[in-house]
């Protein structure tokens, strides 16, 4: 096979594997309540995934995010964290701002 053709059956087999997954989950959401606790639980696994990552992000960052020091990324994230409770959980105003502060306080 040629490696064009791997990278559209790529992209057919782990669309497919999304959708099938989205469905059986419009198809079951209705019976699971929000209150229950297995909502609760994987509510809680995203969150500590989405925390596993951004964790992994700051201490070990790749590409271009890897040129800026860990107490300047430290620096920008408790300022961003801050910056979304302040501005009533916006997430525009603290993404744009970090991307700003992180360029402006790398490049001097």
């Amino acid at each position: 096979m040629e490696s064009n053709q791997i990278i559209v059956l790529a992209i057919i087999a782990t669309s497919i594997a999304t959708y099938v997954s989205r469905f059986m989950g419009a198809l079951t959401s209705e019976k699971v309540s929000v209150r229950s606790k297995i909502f609760k639980w994987f509510d809680c696994v995203a969150y500590s995934i989405l925390a596993a990552l951004l964790g992994r992000m700051l201490i070990f960052p790749a590409g271009v995010l890897a040129n800026s020091e860990l107490i300047i990324r430290l620096i920008v994230f408790f300022i961003c964290i801050a910056l979304f409770i302040l501005s009533k959980k916006n997430l525009v105003l603290p993404t744009m701002f970090s991307a700003i502060l992180l360029g402006f306080l790398t490049n001097i």
